[in-house]
């Protein structure tokens, strides 16, 4: 075995500095007796000390939050007109690829050929639908360049309304002060 030095239980006394008193010398503690418990036992199954035992770290305050109430008084136009132009032309978009797509799909599933059975049904052809065909009237092109049209009228419509909006919140917020809004630090 290594030398290690010997562990011992005992409490050696802090050392004397030049300008430090004597020790006091302490008195031995009364051991209790066997007869009388020297303590209840808390909840969580500690024993209770004459003295609470103090946490080695203390929880840090908790911060205050900070909340600034603000007014968005005025809305620049310019800047609504940009976001509302490029927000519109991606509904657009989203708008002709959902058309051709719906199109597709209902080509794939047969609702067509359902359809044009039902028209020969209702006609009263003999099955043929004397010569309608649905595809023929309505061909995917048709469907992309006419759902092109509508989502270019509504780009033009959500862009001139946007701004227009902007104006009128601009003129009504001189008025009444605009809308309260409050921000915290969460």
């Amino acid at each position: 075995m290594t030398n290690m030095p010997a562990i011992k239980e005992e409490i050696a006394p802090a050392p004397q500095t030049a300008g430090s008193a004597a020790p006091k010398p302490t008195a031995p503690r009364p051991r209790p007796s066997p007869n009388r418990p020297t303590a209840r036992p808390q909840p969580g199954g500690r024993p209770a000390t004459s003295r609470q035992a103090q946490p080695l770290v203390r929880p840090t305050p908790k911060a205050k939050v900070r909340k600034a109430r603000l007014l968005v008084s005025k809305v620049d136009p310019w800047s609504v007109l940009k976001m509302s132009f490029l927000l519109s032309v991606a509904l657009g978009i989203m708008l002709v690829v959902c058309a051709v797509t719906l199109w597709s799909m209902m080509d794939l599933t047969g609702v067509f050929d359902r359809v044009n059975d039902l028209a020969g049904q209702i006609l009263g052809g003999n099955g043929d639908a004397g010569g309608f065909q649905l595809q023929e009237l309505v061909t995917v092109g048709q469907v992309a360049s006419f759902a092109t049209i509508i989502a270019v009228v509504n780009v033009v419509l959500l862009t001139v309304l946007s701004m227009l909006a902007a104006v009128l919140y601009n003129l009504s917020a001189s008025l009444v002060g605009g809308i309260g809004v409050t921000l915290t630090d969460d």
